[in-house]
């Protein structure tokens, strides 16, 4: 989200496409030189504008990217935000190090880790639920947000398996706020054993600013804690 600044987190053979957010104001700082090509792809209410800065770029990566994105974002906006934007930009940018960062409808991304990791597509996936959550700032805890991108990410992926993308066993040393796929897989959890549309209502709190500290416990009865401790006891999903 806005201002955040998230490093990738790699455990063994589980590769989590983790991410920056810039806000979208930003846009206008980017150095727009070096485009090498602009595309406008629109396919039905929505549309791609994908921009590449990178010589090397695989081309197959590029239209897995584009097809992946046609593929979750508009059931990403059909399922949690309706009004999400109708145009997204996508800058592949070498002069980013990060992994991917999302700021308003625009996502850039570091070429690099698709030239190292050409199977993680669902960067895309989690990317663009930022787009669709467009949470006001200090709305709620950073780790809802990012758990939810990636619950989203578990649910809507295009090939979670071929990048060997996966919820993590539980350990002990986990909480349900260390974030990403801990807190995606926790949420999954949840929604199995106490309420279905748990992250459907969660998404829509923090979205209108409605979302409270008692969150937790007005829709399933249990703080986040007490859930964690019964989790912890049973945590298959």
């Amino acid at each position: 989200m806005k201002k955040k600044v998230i490093k990738l987190l790699l455990s063994g053979m589980l590769t989590a496409a983790v991410t920056t957010s810039f806000a979208q104001a930003d846009w206008n700082a980017i150095d727009k030189n070096n485009v090498l090509s602009n595309d406008t792809i629109t396919k039905g209410r929505y549309t791609l504008v994908f921009i590449n800065k990178d010589s090397s770029l695989n081309a197959t990566v590029r239209h897995r990217m584009i097809d992946a994105f046609f593929k979750v974002y508009p059931k990403e906006a059909s399922t949690y935000n309706h009004n999400t934007a109708k145009k997204v930009i996508f800058i592949i940018d070498p002069a980013y190090d990060g992994v991917a960062a999302t700021g308003g409808n625009l996502v850039r991304y570091n070429p690099e880790w698709f030239h190292k990791h050409p199977e993680d597509i669902d960067v895309v996936t989690h990317e663009v639920m930022h787009i669709v959550q467009s949470y006001p700032d200090h709305t709620g805890p950073g780790w809802i947000t990012e758990g939810i991108a990636d619950y989203v990410r578990y649910k809507f992926g295009v090939d979670n398996e071929g990048a060997n993308w996966k919820m993590p066993d539980y350990s002990a040393k986990q909480n349900f706020n260390n974030s990403y796929r801990i807190t995606a897989r926790f949420f999954v959890w949840i929604e199995k054993n106490y309420d279905k549309n748990f992250v459907k209502k969660l998404d829509n709190a923090m979205r209108t600013r409605t979302y409270k500290s008692t969150f937790s416990m007005d829709n399933t009865g249990k703080t986040f804690e007490e859930l964690w401790a019964e989790y912890s006891k049973n945590p298959a999903i």
